[in-house]
């Protein structure tokens, strides 16, 4: 899915403009963006995490020549999928139920049902057997 495809599915469902979901999707980017790059960490509640990692300098080789070359240290964007993503992933048909938008006064709560008390069962004390001495 592309950027613009994203917009077009996300204007749809909202039922904003196209435009406005543009200006709204460059602003988190925008942000995103600016956050990673002074280090911050961005954690969205299901989602995910988005996170920069620092990468140790390395050995490594050029593949055509073999030349060994040295590759130095640099920090690098990293993603962390959420706990509810990664079910949505794993499992796409068992997709979360959205819920309904409350209305005000549709629909009033039925009155709870009383629960039903079970009798408690009758003790029954033992008679001990009591011996007298003489």
């Amino acid at each position: 899915m592309t950027k613009k495809e994203l917009i077009a599915a996300v204007a749809e469902q909202t039922e904003l403009s196209k435009k406005n979901v543009e200006s709204a999707f460059s602003a988190i980017f925008d942000t995103v963006k600016d956050a990673l790059s002074s280090g911050d960490k961005i954690a969205i509640k299901g989602f995910g995490t988005f996170s920069v990692k620092e990468r140790a300098p390395r050995t490594g080789r050029h593949p055509a020549t073999g030349e060994t070359l040295q590759i130095p240290a640099r920090k690098v964007p990293f993603f962390s999928a959420g706990s509810d993503l990664k079910d949505v992933v794993a499992n796409p048909k068992k997709k979360k139920k959205k819920a309904a938008p409350k209305k005000a006064a549709a629909k009033k709560a039925a009155p709870k049902k009383a629960a039903a008390k079970k009798a408690a069962p009758k003790k029954t004390t033992a008679k001990k057997k009591t011996s007298k001495k003489k």
